[in-house]
């Protein structure tokens, strides 16, 4: 696993230890993390702060140019909010840590240019099958089920 990777499950590990559900994602501009984020729907009562829209958001303001040039890793596969952030923002490349748990409209992403890496992460579906089997309500409620 490369050190994006990782650091995208070092957050889904901080949200799971916040008593959040354990996804994570960052943001990496020219070689380097420049937005860190992890749901945070529990913590902080939201609905809309998945792991890639926290990330987005802590990420700050950045140039358009500098979105089309970054890659988004992000433990799980995007939802289609989230995949939808992606389009808006021109992000040329997502890093999915796994898919098998969730899997968002990639097939759409793709069609649209984006290019997915799918990792197949053992350790990322293994903390979130871990929590789902320990909190199935909570999840459902966050995949809209």
């Amino acid at each position: 696993m490369d050190e994006f990777m990782q650091a995208a499950l070092e957050e889904a590990k901080k949200g799971l230890a916040a008593g959040g559900i354990p996804i994570g994602s960052v943001l990496v501009l020219d070689g380097r993390i420049v937005g860190r984020g992890h749901n945070q729907r529990v913590q902080k009562g939201s609905v809309v702060l998945h792991a890639e829209m926290d990330c987005l958001e802590n990420a700050g303001r950045l140039k358009a140019a500098d979105y089309k040039r970054s890659v988004l890793y992000t433990t799980l596969s995007p939802c289609d909010m989230c995949s939808g952030a992606i389009l808006l923002y021109g992000i040329p490349k997502v890093v999915i840590g796994e898919n098998k748990t969730f899997h968002g409209p990639e097939a759409y992403l793709q069609s649209r240019g984006v290019e997915l890496v799918v990792v197949d992460s053992r350790e990322c579906k293994q903390l979130l099958g871990q929590f789902i089997m320990a909190n199935p309500d909570l999840w459902n409620e966050d995949i809209g089920a």
